[in-house]
């Protein structure tokens, strides 16, 4: 794998190593012995989006690493404007050894990617959010979860989150089931090649059908970044769609709740939900970070052995 671009990019094996090398980088942090597997290395982080998780847990990685990370604001450096993708992407690969971009458009991730000579990590696009899906599912697989005979229910916006979480559950043989209004279903295409590699995908209006039975109830928040224009109509559109005591009462007694953060308390989930014991949003939160530091390790090709 030279770039992580999309969920797409792994297979069930490489995921499922991807959560060991995490799950070792986490126990190698907390116990001190981590080591330094990228020193003399930076990293380049590209925001373009707004950022708390994305832009603390891969310059704090980076960091525990033993790297540097420099931090660059996409109207800055004019990403596009001023200067052309393909020139930022050829002049930052003279100098860093790997890119990390959070932008608007998913075509600039994969602009840099095209034109870069360093590996690309793509930290939110307007299509996909990769990084996100690696960590949630990390999350999963710590708590010993079967990925072949779990239902995940996604209740909401069929926005990248969702993207990246239907490409990666079906990569790993879960069942998903989508629960959105009608026009904000998740795209199309990704919708199908799921369905073309044999993933188990439904794609509903009812969530209270997708809830029922499930063992992981997602959701995400219902107006993202760039989309406030829209908010009013979302949330009328959305109304049956929030993740409360009722709704989560339809899945299993056992079940998980997961919210990728930040979240509109009040809209898409409830206080008593997002803060009750069947929420893992901070856990979600932690492991950005260890799954992070496993993508850039291998990306990189850093070693463990000598930490």
């Amino acid at each position: 794998m030279r770039h992580f671009l999309s969920a797409a990019d792994l297979t069930r094996d490489a995921a499922l190593e991807l959560f060991a090398l995490a799950a070792d980088l986490k126990q190698r942090r907390k116990s001190g012995r981590l080591g330094a597997p990228l020193a003399g290395k930076t990293f380049a982080l590209i925001f373009e989006k707004a950022s708390l998780r994305t832009r603390v847990t891969f310059e704090v990685g980076i960091i525990q690493l033993g790297g540097r990370a420099v931090h660059l604001v996409g109207r800055e450096i004019g990403l596009g404007t001023r200067e052309s993708v393909p020139d930022v992407a050829r002049n930052l690969s003279l100098w860093v050894d790997g890119i990390m971009a959070r932008v608007n458009s998913h075509a600039t991730i994969t602009g840099l990617a095209r034109h870069a000579s360093v590996p690309v990590i793509n930290g939110l696009s307007d299509f996909e959010h990769p990084c996100q899906a690696l960590a949630d599912f990390f999350t999963l697989w710590e708590r010993g979860i079967d990925f072949r005979a779990m239902r995940l229910a996604w209740i909401g916006d069929g926005n990248n989150v969702c993207h990246s979480i239907m490409i990666l559950g079906a990569l790993l043989g879960a069942e998903i089931v989508v629960a959105c209004p009608p026009g904000y279903e998740p795209d199309a295409g990704v919708v199908a090649t799921v369905r073309r590699g044999g993933g188990r995908l439904e794609v509903t209006e009812d969530a209270r059908a997708a809830a029922r039975g499930a063992d992981v109830i997602y959701t995400d928040v219902w107006t993202s970044m760039g989309q406030e224009a829209e908010h009013e109509q979302r949330l009328e559109a959305f109304s049956r769609y929030q993740i409360n005591e009722t709704l989560v009462g339809f899945a299993k007694p056992s079940a998980l709740v997961m919210h990728c953060l930040p979240a509109h308390r009040g809209e898409e989930i409830t206080d008593a939900v997002l803060d009750g014991k069947q929420s893992i949003a901070l856990q979600q939160s932690e492991n950005r970070l260890h799954a992070q530091k496993a993508i850039m390790l291998r990306l990189l090709g850093g070693s463990l052995d000598d930490a």
